[in-house]
C-alpha cells in the first residue's frame, strides 16, 4: 500500500511538472517575441487560431493530434512534448532527492525559470532580465528556508564568478555575454561561494565539452561564439540538488 502510495504521488508530481512545462513553452515561444504571457489563451503560430483545452494536455495532446495543429495541419514541434516530459522529470528528480518541503518547491520553481532560460538562449543568444530578475525573489526567499549557508557566503556568491568574468570581458571582449553575468551573479547569492565554483566548474566542463565537439565536427569555426547561459543553468541545477554531496565527495577524495 504504501509504495502504491508513493507511486501516485511521484506520478502526480510528474504530470504537475509536465503541465508546468507546457506554461513554460508559452514563455519561451512569447518572452523573445515580446508578447505577453498573460496575453489571451495559447494559439497555433502558423494559423493564429486559439488552441481548444482539450488539445492542451502535456504530451497527450501531442500524440492524440498526431504532431499536427488540429485547424491547419502545420506541423507541431518535437520540443513542446519533450520541455513538457523534461520539466516533469525534474520536478520528480528534485522531490526525490529533497522530499516535500519548502526548499523542494522553491528548487523547482527556480528550475522552470531555468528551463525557460536555456531554451530563449539556445534560441536567441539573449537571457532576457525579466527571467534573470524573477530569480531575486527566490534567492532571498532562499536564506530564510536555508539556513547552513550563511547571507557572507551568498554575498560572496554573487560575485564569485560574476566580478571575474566581468575582468576576463575587459580582457576578452565579448568572452561572456551580460546576461551570462547577471545569471550567475543572482544564483550565487542562492547558492553561496562554495556551490557557485562548483556550478561554474560544471558550466565550463560541459560547455566546454560541448564547443570542441562543435569545432572537431566542423559545424562551427575557431572563435565562434555558443549560447553559454544553458550550461550554466546545468551548473547551478546540479549544485542545488546535490552541490554539498558533490564537493563531499571532491573533498575526500584528497583527503579533506
Amino acid at each position: 500500500m504504501v509504495v502504491f502510495i508513493n507511486v501516485l504521488l511521484y506520478f502526480i508530481i510528474f504530470v504537475y511538472g509536465a503541465c508546468i512545462g507546457s506554461f513554460l513553452n508559452v514563455i519561451i515561444y512569447r518572452v523573445p517575441n515580446e508578447i505577453s504571457i498573460a496575453k489571451g489563451r495559447s494559439y497555433c503560430p502558423k494559423c493564429n487560431k486559439q488552441i481548444k483545452n482539450y488539445d492542451l494536455i502535456p504530451v497527450v495532446s501531442y500524440l492524440v493530434l498526431g504532431a499536427k495543429c488540429r485547424n491547419c495541419r502545420s506541423k507541431i514541434s518535437i520540443r513542446y512534448p519533450l520541455v513538457e516530459i523534461f520539466t516533469g522529470l525534474i520536478a520528480l528528480s528534485i522531490f526525490m532527492a529533497k522530499g516535500f518541503t519548502m526548499i523542494s518547491v522553491c528548487i523547482f520553481i527556480v528550475s522552470a525559470i531555468l528551463i525557460a532560460i536555456t531554451m530563449i538562449d539556445f534560441d536567441t543568444m539573449t537571457i532576457p532580465n525579466g527571467l534573470v530578475i524573477t530569480l531575486i525573489p527566490l534567492a532571498i526567499c532562499m536564506t530564510f528556508i536555508q539556513s547552513d549557508i550563511s547571507v557572507l557566503s551568498r554575498i560572496i556568491g554573487f560575485f564569485a564568478a560574476s566580478l571575474p568574468m566581468i575582468l576576463l570581458n575587459q580582457l576578452v571582449a565579448d568572452s561572456f555575454g551580460g546576461g551570462d553575468v547577471k545569471l550567475i551573479a543572482v544564483c550565487g547569492f542562492m547558492l553561496g561561494w562554495a556551490n557557485t565554483l562548483l556550478a561554474m566548474f560544471i558550466a565550463i566542463l560541459i560547455g566546454g565539452l560541448y564547443a570542441v565537439y562543435l569545432l572537431v565536427s566542423g559545424k562551427s569555426k575557431r572563435g565562434a561564439h555558443i549560447a553559454f547561459g544553458p550550461y550554466i543553468c546545468i551548473g547551478v541545477y546540479a549544485a542545488l540538488l546535490y552541490g554539498n554531496e558533490i564537493i563531499k565527495i571532491y573533498l575526500g577524495i584528497f583527503g579533506l
